[in-house]
């Protein structure tokens, strides 16, 4: 075997590494060459799934390369040290600005707000400010806070970030169950579930399972109607992690957002319809009085005396500054066209579904550009859309299958997602192989999938 004291000069595949497992259970007792490292690693992700042809996640699979440039030029940079890097902090603050003036916060040097890893981060601390504000109200009211655990209300759509949430710091979920006709949160219903110790209402802008909006409108009405006959005022934070920064380009007029009074706090993802790579999140609250005191940490370690308010400590500064890349690039008129030429392709693609006539439409772009659907009762074919997920992805695409919410759990359902990166011509591509799958299954002599048992798995953002 050739020796690998002079690395720089083996051929890769010459080399003692390549002759050995990349997988490690243990470390390797030495190093090896870089270029060998990188290339035998970027081979062992060969089978991986093209990201761009992934349809089953909302997270942004492509930015411009100048901003993929910017990023992987200050990935060293610490977010939480906003005195070594004032202008990456100065960055966060402008992004919270901006997105204060989208969400129209009715005064915005008063709003309060911070990026976050992604919108989990963000549900955790609009739900933490909520539970340690009711508290603190409850107990000038007189209430016995240990007498009862504290609940929160949201649809039984909801993301599996919540579900956390409230296992993470003892909240009662009350989940406002889901049906065929009140795919959203059922606003006949959910008062019923409200109570003297609950922290708030959450409110969905972009249900996960089929990319529905909640009324959140009518929300805010029977939120305030409530209030006036109530001392322990009921507040609504709104998740807005897939809408939060989608709408507001293309609905300005929906009323979903800080002009409603009881819309306190809102979260959205940076790295979905943000058009950012995953790792940044942003909530902002209404007013300082929203933000209880206690979640505003101080730190003077770092070389000044700075607040935060994140869960997470140190972290890349990159997907930072490649939001403020983006708002400061695409302004808000691009933004608005790329959003609404996403908006026009899953219109399309959602036409494609409905020309089969085969299945039963949820959603077809008409407010996030997302297609949901499932097989009519008399569709009449031998296949489930289980077995048409793992056609497709013999073509590379990733479409994901899943049942519904429980009370909806018998029925299954199958969603893309189109994202800025989803071009027509792409789409007309995806059209194409959604048909000859379905023609091929319909002729296809094949053992298919039988229905598998009815389990709730609440997908991630």
């Amino acid at each position: 075997m050739t020796s690998e004291k002079n690395q720089s000069v083996v051929p890769i595949f010459g080399s003692n590494a390549s002759e050995e497992a990349v997988m490690l259970d243990k470390m390797r007792m030495d190093p090896i060459n870089p270029s060998i490292a990188y290339r035998l690693i970027k081979d062992e992700l060969i089978n991986e799934g093209n990201a761009r042809q992934n349809l089953a996640t909302f997270c942004q699979t492509y930015m411009e390369p100048e901003v993929t440039a910017i990023m992987a030029e200050t990935m060293e940079k610490n977010a939480i040290d906003k005195s070594e890097y004032p202008q990456t902090a100065a960055m966060e603050q402008k992004c919270v600005k901006m997105i204060a003036d989208l969400w129209h916060a009715p005064n915005r040097d008063r709003v309060m707000g911070t990026s976050t890893v992604g919108s989990s981060e963000a549900c955790m601390l609009g739900g933490m400010a909520m539970k340690f504000r009711w508290r603190d109200r409850a107990k000038k009211n007189g209430l016995d806070i240990n007498a009862k655990r504290p609940n929160l209300v949201i649809s039984s759509a909801y993301q599996v970030c919540w579900e956390k949430f409230c296992v993470y710091w003892d909240i009662e979920m009350r989940e406002v169950p889901v049906d065929s006709e009140h795919l959203s949160i059922n606003t006949d219903t959910v008062m019923d579930y409200v109570d003297e110790y609950t922290i708030g209402i959450v409110g969905i802008l972009g249900i996960t399972y089929t990319g529905k909006f909640d009324d959140i409108k009518k929300l805010d009405e029977l939120v305030e109607e409530y209030n006036q006959t109530h001392n322990q005022d009921l507040v609504i934070h709104v998740d807005a992690a897939s809408g939060g920064l989608f709408v507001p380009f293309i609905e300005p007029d929906l009323l979903w957002d800080f002009r409603l009074k009881n819309v306190v706090s809102i979260n959205s993802s940076g790295h979905k319809y943000g058009l950012v790579y995953p790792g940044v999140g942003w909530v902002l609250w209404k007013d300082e009085e929203y933000l209880p005191k206690e979640l505003v940490f101080e730190v003077s370690y770092l070389g000044s005396v700075m607040p935060t308010m994140a869960i997470n400590f140190s972290r890349s500064a990159s997907q930072i500054i490649g939001q403020y890349y983006n708002f400061y690039r695409f302004g808000f008129n691009g933004y608005k066209e790329i959003h609404e030429r996403t908006k026009r392709v899953a219109m399309s693609l959602a036409k494609t579904v409905e020309d089969t006539g085969l299945f039963k439409m949820f959603n077809t772009g008409e407010n996030l550009p997302i297609v949901c659907f499932t097989l009519r009762e008399d569709a009449n074919v031998e296949w489930s859309l289980y077995d048409l997920s793992d056609r497709l992805q013999m073509r590379g695409w990733q479409v994901p299958s899943y049942p519904f919410p429980k009370d909806m759990q018998d029925t299954i359902v199958q969603r893309f997602v189109c994202r800025a990166d989803m071009g027509q011509n792409m789409a007309n591509a995806f059209a194409k192989d959604f048909n000859a799958a379905i023609k091929e299954l319909n002729h296809a002599r094949i053992l298919c999938h039988e229905e598998p048992k009815k389990t709730t798995v609440k997908p991630e953002h």
